[in-house]
């Protein structure tokens, strides 16, 4: 029982501690807690008081541990001398003491039984509390009661210029402090007019002074939010974080009955993106010179508050041809020189370690940012290609028309039919031999329509385009054939109309007999847009291409294999073709009917009556109806009736309409303050002439050149109409 007792007999000490502590520090966070609410509000009162007795509690335990189990068996060594300094025995482990060891603690706690333990807790520090607490009462009082600060703020006389009416405040003073964003270094300043332009994102203080003092007062914005101020000894303030351009007027109690005050505007000035030009190469797209090892790069930045010192370059790589075009990036980061506002990127990139060789295409790109916090705004530059183009062959000339230099785009399908045959190949042994023929005959299919495709770049015939002449011994075709003949129609890419059956052709007109069974190809510009060379090699392929779709549609993907990779190497090398020759093409005219010519007829000439313009009526009708009613007259001035209640619902539909709707707003105010102010209604008027629709053009009514022009004209009015 003694030994589960001992522990306990600090705790006494440690509350007494505790309370002592706290009774004399508490003065502290309550002086701290009146400063606040002296020089702040109620509501940091409450924080600062808070916050503080927190501490203040942490601060008293911590010191209250200190009586700890040493800290007893001091005490009890120094109250109590039949202890015999041997209290340590009391809490030591039993097995590590010896016998005499064991005897001594028997002996203590019995002698702890037998007599009343002594208080051990310290006394109470009342002075020292007692002085703590008077102090802190008189800083309290003197905070509280001490008379508050007249206003020394040096504030501009106000330009609102209303009329003075007893015992109704005004504004009499004025200032407003503008801190701009940390980003863009603009010093604060100090604005003697309640009108101001700030960077967007800058803190607005507002000073103002009323005569007389008013309960209470606030800034009413335009678009119905309102800010309260608070009073600061004589004068009354507010802050606000300027995030768009506003218009806002002061509002104190008390002058609801009188004119209302004139707006002011505060224009918001967005961070303009940064600048990126491009100073080297002059050229987005550059060819590799020989023996060229690096690729030089100069990018200049520049902004209105200040470039990012890092930039990221993305590089890409393209590799490859046709559809073997691979492409790599990566992102290098960059480093500007110069000033805050205007830096200078200029990496420089070595070809042979980023895997540049023949063939391929080096595309660089910078990505740059502000420095504007919190949300920087980033930019790319153009991209800049490097390309080192594959050795070129011969080049044909003499032939007629114009040369661009192109890479063809059609040849792309040839691979894709070798796949699916050797993919087809390789399942042969778990499809059963229908199976097997039909998806070998589908191959087919799609071998023959990439033929007709690429035919058509040679001016060939597609099957199914035209039939030959009915005949008495033509070959009786069976209905699949029948069928492959209108597959391949379907895929006849030439544009050809059908035949009419309206408008069947004649029997023995030569016309109607090349119109029904000829395919007009013959034309030396419309049949090729390819040089000859490349038009020879093309050839080659669509040969191969044959002999590979007649294995295909037979069932024999493996023996059709050889032929398409034939016909695959071909179009590679018309891949390579530079030169596509595009036609020399007129204008087509339609023949002029020469018999008709200078004699009036104007048999079968429709009338060429412009459509007149359905007139727009209600869209706009509250901007003309206050424009009209706004007209410099002598009885402007008398004029009460406005519907400006109706041009502002008009204003608040169509802002997208107006390049200004601050302005309008404004103007709207001041008319509605002074209906007879005509330099308001002026500009008011102004505003308005620039969103009403413009009055269709109306053509003037030219002379009728005498009796002969007024006989002509008689007779074109007497005409019937068509």
């Amino acid at each position: 029982m003694i030994a589960n007792k001992l522990p306990r007999l600090s705790q006494p000490a440690r509350m007494r501690s505790l309370a002592d502590d706290l009774l004399l520090w508490s003065p502290l966070p309550l002086l701290l807690a009146a400063a606040a609410w002296r020089w702040q509000n109620t509501l940091a009162a409450l924080l600062v008081g808070v916050a503080g007795f927190f501490l203040l509690t942490v601060f008293a335990w911590q010191r209250a541990r200190r009586f700890d189990r040493q800290w007893l068996i001091r005490q009890l060594d120094a109250q109590r001398a039949d202890m015999e300094d041997s209290t340590d025995l009391l809490f030591a482990e039993d097995a590590r003491l010896n016998p005499l060891q064991r005897l001594q603690r028997a002996r203590l706690q019995q002698r702890l039984a037998e007599h009343r333990t002594p208080d051990l807790r310290p006394a109470w520090s009342s002075s020292r509390i007692a002085a703590s607490w008077i102090a802190g009462a008189l800083a309290v009082a003197t905070l509280v009661f001490w008379p508050a600060r007249q206003s020394t703020t040096v504030l501009a006389p106000s330009a609102e210029n209303l009329p003075v009416v007893a015992g109704v405040p005004r504004l009499v003073g004025q200032r407003l402090r503008i801190t701009p964003p940390a980003y863009t270094g603009l010093p604060a300043r100090d604005e003697a007019s309640l009108d101001a332009k700030a960077p967007q994102g800058s803190h607005l203080r507002w000073t103002l002074h009323f005569e007389p003092q008013p309960i209470a007062a606030d800034l009413a914005f335009h678009d119905g939010t309102r800010a309260a101020l608070t009073r600061d000894g004589e004068d009354w303030s507010v802050a606000r974080s300027l995030d768009k351009s506003v218009l806002y007027r002061v509002s104190p109690s008390g002058a609801e009955h009188q004119p209302a005050p004139p707006l002011h505007r505060l224009d918001a000035i967005s961070d303009a993106p940064p600048q990126v030009k491009v100073l080297v190469p002059e050229r987005s797209l550059s060819l590799v010179t020989p023996g060229q090892r690096n690729w030089a790069l100069s990018f200049e930045v520049s902004d209105d508050y200040g470039v990012a010192a890092n930039a990221q370059l993305r590089i890409t790589l393209a590799q490859g041809e046709g559809e073997n075009i691979t492409f790599r990036e990566r992102t290098l980061d960059l480093r500007g020189t110069g000033t805050g506002k205007l830096k200078r990127f200029s990496p420089q990139l070595d070809l042979a370690a980023l895997g540049f060789s023949t063939g391929d295409d080096l595309i660089a790109q910078l990505t740059v940012a502000d420095n504007r916090a919190p949300r920087p705004q980033t930019v790319r530059s153009p991209s800049l290609i490097l390309r080192w183009p594959s050795d070129l062959g011969a080049e044909s000339t003499g032939l007629e028309g114009m040369v661009k230099k192109v890479m063809p785009a059609y040849f792309r399908s040839q691979r894709q039919i070798i796949i699916d045959a050797e993919a087809l190949l390789k399942e042969q042994r778990k499809l059963d031999t229908e199976r097997f023929a039909a998806r070998s005959d589908a191959i087919g299919v799609d071998q023959r329509i990439l033929r007709l495709r690429y035919g058509q770049f040679l001016g060939e015939e597609a099957e199914g385009g035209a039939r030959p002449p009915p005949t008495n011994d033509a070959e009786t075709h069976d209905d699949d054939h029948a069928q492959t003949q209108a597959e391949a129609a379907t895929q006849d890419e030439h544009d050809h109309a059908p035949a009419s059956e309206e408008a069947k052709p004649a029997f023995g007109a030569d016309a109607d007999v090349l119109v029904e069974f000829g395919h007009t190809h013959d034309h030396a510009e419309a049949a090729t847009l390819l040089d000859p060379e490349t038009r020879a090699t093309l050839k080659q392929a669509l040969d191969q291409m044959w002999q590979s779709e007649l294995h295909l549609r037979q069932g024999h993907p493996r023996q059709a294999l050889p032929y398409a990779y034939k016909a695959l190497g071909f179009i590679k090398q018309v891949q390579q073709a530079t030169r596509i020759f595009l036609a020399r093409v007129g204008p087509e005219l339609p023949p002029i009917d020469e018999a008709r010519r200078m004699t009036g007829d104007r048999a079968g000439l429709a009338r060429r009556e412009l459509p007149l313009a359905a007139k727009n009526t209600g869209i706009d009708a509250a901007p003309a109806e206050v424009w009209r009613a706004l007209a410099d007259s002598p009885h402007a001035a008398k004029t009460t009736e406005l519907p400006l209640d109706a041009l502002e619902r008009w204003l608040r539909a169509n802002e997208a309409r107006v390049s200004d709707p601050l302005a309008f707003v404004s103007a709207i105010d001041a008319v509605r303050r002074d209906p007879s102010c005509i330099e308001c209604r002026r500009d008011l008027r102004g505003l308005l002439w620039t969103v009403l629709p413009r009055p269709p053009a109306n053509v003037l009514r030219r002379s009728d050149e005498g009796a002969d022009g007024r006989r002509y004209l008689e007779a074109l009015g007497q005409e019937t109409r068509p």
